[in-house]
C-alpha cells in the first residue's frame, strides 16, 4: 500500500524521514520531494487543467502573451523556461505543480487551511531520482553531462526553447514523462520553501495517474483531521509557518489570523432516527493518537465529555455514542455562548 495514515506528531516524522539516507552523497539526503495538499481527496491537475475546457489548445496563447505584456517587469533573460517559472510564481495557469525538499514544509500547506480543518490533509512524497530513471535518453544524458540528479531553466533551454519543442521530443519516446526542476531564487519566498517544479509531457498528462502506474516511486502519507491541530501547532513550535514561507507583512497578517484563530471550538452535528440534526458546540481538552477528547455544550443541557475521532472514509465519529458525526471548525457565534463562558471562568484558565 501506498498511503500511510499517521496518528502524532512523531510519527508523522518517522514516515517522512524514512529511508533517508542517500548512499550516492554518503548523507541523510533522501531523494524525496513532497507536496502538501489540506484535502486527500484533492488530486494533481494542474491550474492549466484547472482551466477546464480546450486547456491544452491555449497554454501557448497564455505563456506568449504573459511574456509580450510581462516584458519589462521580470527578469527573463530571455529563457523561455526561466519565463515559464516566472509566471507559474505569479498566478498564471501553467502545466507545473508546486513541491519541496522539506517533509515539514509540505505539512504547512497540508495543515494551513482553515476552511478544510475537519478534512484529512496529505503529503505525496516522490522519489525524483528514481523517476527520472523513466526520462527519454537524451534527458538522462543531459542530467549526467551535468553530474545532476534534477534540471534547472538553464539545462532545459539546451533542451528545448519551448514546451511544443519538448513534447515533439519527448513524445519521440512513446510514453507521457515527468521530471522535476529546481526554480531559480526569484525571491525570497522560493528559497525559504525549498520550491521545486513537476513537469509532465504533454500537458494533457496526470502525475497522479502516472505515479499510480508506477508505484513503487511514491507514497502518500495522510494527516487524518484529528491530528491536524498537533501538526500544526508543533510546525508553529519549529517555526514552520506563514511568517517564514511569504516573507513581509502579507505572511505576518496570515500567520496572526491563523495562529489566533480559535481551533479548539469545533460544531458537531448528530443525527437523529427521525432524521433531525442536533447541533453542538465542542471544546477540545486533549488530543492523543489522532483522538480527541471533547467538552460538548448542547442546548441548556449539563455539558457532556466524550471522544471524537476523524475516520478512513473521510467522516467522523463519536466512539462513545458510536455516531456518525459532522465535525466543523470555528462554530457560529450562536452557538458558542456556554462553550465561552466555560472557557472564561473555568479555574485552569492562567487569566
Amino acid at each position: 500500500m501506498n498511503d500511510i495514515r499517521i496518528r502524532n506528531w512523531n510519527e508523522l516524522n518517522d514516515a517522512v524521514f524514512c529511508d533517508s539516507w542517500f548512499a550516492p552523497h554518503g548523507r541523510f539526503r533522501g531523494p524525496f520531494l513532497f507536496r502538501g495538499m489540506a484535502n486527500a481527496g484533492w488530486d494533481l491537475q494542474t491550474s492549466l487543467m484547472r482551466l477546464g475546457g480546450r486547456y491544452h489548445a491555449v497554454e501557448g496563447s497564455l505563456l506568449r502573451n504573459f511574456r509580450k505584456y510581462g516584458h519589462g517587469r521580470a527578469d527573463s533573460r530571455d529563457s523561455f523556461w526561466h519565463w515559464l517559472v516566472v509566471a507559474q510564481h505569479h498566478g498564471l495557469p501553467t502545466r507545473l505543480l508546486d513541491w519541496t525538499v522539506s517533509p515539514l514544509i509540505a505539512a504547512h500547506f497540508a495543515t494551513d487551511d482553515l476552511a478544510e480543518f475537519s478534512s484529512d490533509g496529505v503529503l505525496w512524497q516522490v522519489d525524483w531520482v528514481q523517476v527520472h530513471e523513466a526520462l527519454p535518453d537524451d534527458l538522462k544524458t543531459l542530467l549526467r553531462g551535468e553530474r545532476a540528479y534534477v534540471f534547472t531553466t538553464a539545462m532545459l533551454d539546451k533542451y528545448a526553447s519551448s514546451l511544443a519543442e519538448f513534447d515533439a521530443k519527448v513524445a519521440a519516446g512513446g510514453a507521457p514523462v515527468p521530471l522535476f526542476l529546481e526554480p531559480p531564487a526569484l525571491n525570497e519566498r522560493i528559497v525559504n520553501q525549498w520550491s521545486f517544479l513537476s513537469l509532465m509531457s504533454p500537458s494533457m498528462a496526470r502525475l497522479d495517474e502516472w505515479l499510480g502506474a508506477n508505484p513503487g516511486l511514491f507514497r502518500k502519507i495522510v494527516i487524518p483531521a484529528s491530528v491536524k491541530l498537533e501538526i500544526r501547532d508543533k510546525l508553529d513550535a519549529n517555526n514552520i509557518n506563514e511568517r517564514m514561507i511569504y516573507p513581509g507583512l502579507d505572511g505576518l497578517s496570515k500567520w496572526l489570523k491563523r495562529y489566533y484563530s480559535p481551533l479548539n471550538l469545533l460544531e458537531l452535528t448528530y443525527s437523529s432516527p427521525d432524521g433531525n440534526e442536533e447541533r453542538t458546540v465542542a471544546i477540545i481538552e486533549r488530543i492523543e493518537n489522532g483522538i480527541l477528547s471533547v467538552r460538548v455544550f448542547a442546548g441548556n443541557e449539563p455539558p457532556r465529555v466524550t471522544r471524537i475521532q476523524s475516520c478512513e472514509n473521510g467522516g467522523w465519529h463519536d466512539l462513545e455514542d458510536r455516531r456518525s458525526i459532522i465535525v466543523k471548525p470555528r462554530p457560529r457565534a450562536a452557538l458558542t455562548r456556554a462553550a465561552l463562558d466555560y472557557l472564561e471562568h473555568r479555574p485552569d484558565d492562567p487569566m
